[in-house]
């Protein structure tokens, strides 16, 4: 049966797919999901979503088949907004926790569909829940560790610069500078504000941080001596 589902497309009902709580991905472009629902009307769904078929066990009804989302998340809410009542999907047995996490954070990866704070949330899951180390990470995701590390770093950004950087406010590159200036709160956040307003380059950006780390390690306090 198992590897029926696996080499087969089933279509399956909506209301009988309950989401995935290992999404890594939280924000969706509301405009782009209505763009793709019009295209569903038109052409269908092109790619199956993939999902894990689930037998929940009731006192009064028997065995009662539901499905949990593994990947195609904005495929399902599209769906939704253009009124279908199925979709297809492969349907995947035997995965566990680490492996449905897996998928979606590949699956979304793979489509480019996680913003960078996403992208750190999800790989923080893989190392608090699943004990993933830096290199084991970078391997799953055919990234260095080096990468995995740097993503990682921005989440000791405050919410407010997390939340600019979600919204595409400030790029990932800008990240970089103000994550140098993670031990002096005050300048860090005069230089997220100049970023924001002035629409500093992360060039410019760069300049100023060095800046302030370089009076911060030459620069010496004045000493006064009482007598």
């Amino acid at each position: 049966m198992s590897q029926l589902y696996s080499n087969s497309i089933f279509w399956i009902d909506i209301e009988k797919i309950k989401p995935n709580p290992f999404q890594p991905r939280r924000e969706f472009d509301e405009a782009r999901l209505r763009d793709l629902a019009d295209s569903i009307r038109q052409y269908g769904i092109l790619q199956p979503l993939t999902v894990s078929r689930i037998e929940i066990v009731k006192e009064d009804e028997g065995i009662v088949v539901e499905y949990e989302l593994i990947a195609g998340e904005r495929r399902l809410r599209a769906s939704k907004l253009a009124g279908l009542t199925q979709v297809p999907a492969i349907i995947r047995v035997g995965d566990d926790n680490m492996a449905k996490l897996e998928l979606s954070i590949i699956e979304n990866l793979q489509r480019e569909d996680l913003n960078a704070v996403e992208r750190a949330r999800a790989f923080f899951r893989l190392v608090e829940e699943f004990k993933f180390n830096h290199t084991q990470i970078g391997q799953k995701m055919g990234k260095s560790r080096e990468y995995v590390s740097n993503t990682l770093r921005l989440l000791a950004l405050p919410q407010e610069m997390l939340d600019a950087l979600s919204a595409g406010k400030i790029s990932e590159g800008h990240t970089r500078p103000i994550l140098m200036l993670s031990d002096r709160p005050d300048e860090q956040s005069v230089l997220f504000k100049e970023i924001m307003w002035k629409k500093l380059t992360v060039r410019d950006a760069e300049k100023i941080a060095r800046k302030i780390a370089f009076d911060k390690v030459f620069k010496k306090p004045l000493v006064r001596e009482f007598t």
